[in-house]
């Protein structure tokens, strides 16, 4: 702890560099997660290979699939968000897909009763009722993308990793104990506000 105290600046810095790390990648991935989601949610012959293919990605080991992106887009943070991104697909589709299959289809009988069109139904009905299950997705995908994203310092994206790999060269166990506490605070604040979105989208639902 002693590094972390007289070194807070330079772990605030980092702190900051790994929280735009793991934001842009959440966005780009809900970008992309939340369309194919609802896709193969409709179209049911296309959940297998989707998610069997989403699943082979998220087994590869984070090291791995860093030094394998290093001669396709460089190192840096633009490699580090591309494989974050691909981590996040595996458990951000299969909640959308759960999400939007656990709406009653008696709800959508009464909807179209009323006269709602098919995009009225999904704007007005289907997403808000998804949404809980979406964010708990979002939840654990964000826990994952908080320590994969550790390892992102190995390939100079920057973040609280760096701390981590520096104190384990430099022999320096002040420095990885700064990292690990920096990292566990991250997780655990992020964890708890999206719990507490999720409790009130849930009661509104």
């Amino acid at each position: 702890m002693k590094y972390l105290v007289s070194n807070w600046e330079r772990v605030l810095e980092l702190f900051f560099q790994h929280l735009f790390l793991i934001s842009v990648s959440l966005v780009i991935a809900l970008a992309i997660s939340i369309p194919v989601g609802v896709i193969i949610s409709k179209v049911k012959v296309l959940y297998n290979p989707v998610v069997g293919l989403l699943g082979i990605i998220y087994t590869i080991p984070s090291m791995a699939l860093f030094a394998l992106l290093i001669p396709l887009v460089g190192l840096g943070t633009r490699s580090a968000i591309f494989a974050l991104v691909m981590y996040a697909q595996m458990i951000l589709v299969r909640n959308v897909v759960a999400a939007l299959e656990g709406i009653s289809p008696a709800i959508f009988e009464a909807a179209k009763g009323m006269g709602m069109g098919r995009w009225r139904i999904f704007w007005k009905i289907e997403m808000p009722l998804a949404m809980p299950v979406i964010i708990a997705g979002i939840r654990i995908t964000l826990v994952s993308l908080i320590g994969i994203g550790a390892i992102a310092a190995y390939i100079n994206a920057g973040g609280l990793g760096l701390l981590i790999f520096e104190g384990i060269n430099q022999f320096n166990p002040q420095k990885v104990i700064a990292g690990t506490v920096a990292i566990t605070l991250l997780a655990i604040v992020t964890d708890q506000l999206l719990q507490l979105l999720q409790k009130k989208v849930m009661r509104s639902a």
